[in-house]
Formats: structure tokens, C-alpha cells, sequence
């Protein structure tokens, strides 16, 4: 087979805001099992939107970006679900910023022989497909934008802030969770930002510029967003999937309290996974064993074991058409941040 025989379907994200799942949530409360718990949660995020004070931290870990949730978290965005967003790198740069450039996902198949992908350069991400020379584009891209940076130590967060100036710049249609986080004055941290196509490009960056390079500081992203919490009287997590995401964003309130500055634990909590717990997994904890540590408060938690493309887009479809986003105000959290001094990119 050719490399265009394979990549021929492109995944379509969904749209929530084509559809009221209002009906669903609201049955579905009055079942059982995962049903229930998915109305619990969307219940405890409306919450969380209606509380005047709430900051509200997105998590993002493993690959519902690309799996065709992208629109869901853009539209969370823009409609002022979201005042922070904690992801890996692979969710920010190999999944929403590739696809912000013109690139796409393609639907597969997860019994393809991998082999013959790779023969025809094509990576997969269990039955998604991606061209490994478009995402390399994205990693020489990647360079560009810091090779246009002044030379210095940068936070996970600025860095991200200087993709979507690149996209706002470059125009065309193509909407992205980076641009729309860019243009709302939403902050972006990847903790490990290097796991993913920015680690290529930015280490290409350095090895051309040995002496005088960009370079990204995971403690000045650990530094901001703890400071984040500290000004947020009140925050809440809606976390996708688990990993360094999840324990990043809840760390900030034992990292507050190690600084000296006492803040209240998380006071909600919303996380949709399928890790099990029983063996240590979960990354490391249920949202309740969190609140032993001092992370999460136990008031308002619902524990989601579901795969996330399909619960996410039901929760999410709920809460645009209930509207009470609408009179929300946004948090613009960017604002706390003063940016490094550096030439405007060209």
C-alpha cells in the first residue's frame, strides 16, 4: 500500500455545540455505574463555572487531542470553562499545535502492520494515524519560533505564548487550544514539555547555538503555577487522564504551603481515567487518597472511570447549553506574568 492509501480518513473532531446532551446527562443521573458518575461530574463542573471565585485548572495526559476531542478543549476555551490548562507536550505541540499549522490525524487501525507504517513513515497512536514528515515540520517549527526568541530560560508557559502569537500571526482558519489560550489570556504549562516534538526542535535550536540559546525551566512552570493557586481564592480540576498533569497542577497546594503561604486544597475535583488504583497506577492516587496528602478536598470529587472520548464530549455538550459559562468572568491569569523582554517575531 502507498502512504496515501493510509491516510485517506482524517479523524473530525466533535462539535458540542451541535448537539444538547442536556437529555442524556440528566437521565443519566438517575442510573447507575459510570452513568451516574459522569453526571456527578458534570453536576460538580457547572459548579465549579457558577462559582464567582473558582479558578478552574484543565489537565490534559494521553492522546484525546488527536482522537478527536481537539474542538471540545478549544471550545472550553473560548467559551470561559477554563482559566488554566496543565497538559503534556504531546497534547499541546504533537497533537493541537501540528493541526494549527493545516496538518491532520487520519483514522487506522489498530491491528495495522506497524512495520508497513513504518515503511511509508507513518506513526501510530493506536488506531490514529499521523505523517511523520508533516510532524516534523511541526518539530522544525518549533526551532523557528526559538531561534526568533531572545536567548534565556523561559517557562513551559511563555514558550506557549509565543506558538500561538505564531499561529495568530501566520492566519488562516485553523483554530487551536495554543491560539485560543493565546488570544483569552489563558496560561499553558507542559511540565515536560521536552517529551514531545517541541524537545526536538528546541534541542536542533541548541545545537546550532551552543553558547547562546532559549532553554525551558520546568521549576519557573512549577514557580507560576504554584503562584497561580496562591492568588486563586478558590480552584477546581477538571483532569483528562492522569500523569505528570494531574500531580503538577495538585502539587501547587503543598508547594504553596512549603513556601510559607497557607491556601485552601482544591476545592473541586473532577477527573476521567482508566487507570486502576489498586495496583498504584491512577498516577498515584484516587481524588479522595489526594486529600491525605492536603491536594483535594473531598466535598466536591467525582472519580470518572471511563475512556475519555466517550464521556468528555457528553459533559462538555451539557454545560455549553446550559449557558451559565455565559456570565462568567474571564480570569486571564497571563496577566500575573510579565513577559521576558525579547525582539517581536518577525
Amino acid at each position: 500500500m502507498k502512504k496515501s492509501d493510509f491516510l485517506r480518513d482524517k479523524v473530525k473532531h466533535i462539535d458540542i455545540k451541535s448537539f444538547n446532551a442536556t437529555p442524556i446527562i440528566d437521565s443519566m443521573g438517575d442510573m447507575s455505574f459510570s452513568s451516574r458518575e459522569t453526571a456527578g461530574a458534570a453536576r460538580i463542573f457547572e459548579r465549579m463555572i457558577k462559582d464567582p471565585e473558582a479558578t478552574i485548572i484543565l489537565t490534559l495526559a494521553g492522546s484525546t487531542t488527536a482522537g478527536g476531542c481537539r474542538q471540545i478543549y478549544i471550545d472550553m476555551v473560548r467559551s470561559r470553562m477554563v482559566d488554566v490548562v496543565v497538559a503534556t507536550g504531546a497534547s499541546v505541540v504533537d497533537m493541537d499545535f501540528f493541526e494549527g499549522l493545516g496538518f491532520n490525524h487520519y483514522k487506522g487501525s489498530a491491528f495495522a502492520g506497524d512495520r508497513e507504517l513504518r515503511q511509508n513513515y507513518i506513526d501510530r497512536i493506536y488506531d490514529t494515524y499521523i505523517d511523520e514528515e508533516e510532524l516534523q515540520i511541526c518539530d522544525r517549527t518549533i526551532k523557528v519560533i526559538a531561534d526568533e526568541m531572545k536567548p534565556g530560560i523561559y517557562s513551559s508557559r511563555e514558550f506557549i505564548a509565543r506558538m500561538g502569537e505564531y499561529l495568530k500571526r501566520r492566519g488562516g482558519n485553523r483554530d487551536s487550544l495554543v491560539l485560543a489560550a493565546y488570544e483569552e489570556g489563558v496560561p499553558v504549562f507542559c511540565p515536560a514539555f521536552s517529551d514531545s516534538s517541541a524537545g526536538f526542535g528546541l534541542v536542533m535550536h541548541q545545537w546550532e547555538r551552543p553558547d547562546k540559546h532559549v532553554s525551558i525551566d520546568s521549576v519557573k512552570d512549577f514557580r507560576e503555577l504554584t503562584m497561580i493557586k496562591m492568588k486563586a481564592p478558590v480552584s477546581g480540576l477538571i483532569m483528562i487522564g492522569g500523569g505528570v498533569p494531574k500531580n503538577f497542577a495538585q502539587d501547587t497546594v503543598v508547594c504553596a504551603e512549603m513556601l510559607g503561604v497557607e491556601v485552601p486544597m482544591h476545592k473541586y475535583a473532577v477527573q476521567i481515567t482508566v487507570a486502576d488504583a489498586r495496583d498504584g497506577a491512577c498516577s498515584g492516587s484516587t481524588l479522595k487518597e489526594a486529600s491525605s496528602w492536603g491536594k483535594v478536598d473531598t466535598l466536591y470529587e467525582q472519580m470518572v472511570y471511563a475512556e475519555a472520548t466517550t464521556v468528555l464530549p457528553l459533559i462538555i455538550s451539557y454545560l455549553y447549553h446550559s449557558g451559565s459559562w455565559k456570565s462568567r468572568s474571564p480570569r486571564k491569569w497571563n496577566k500575573l506574568f510579565k513577559m521576558q523582554s525579547d525582539r517581536p517575531i518577525r
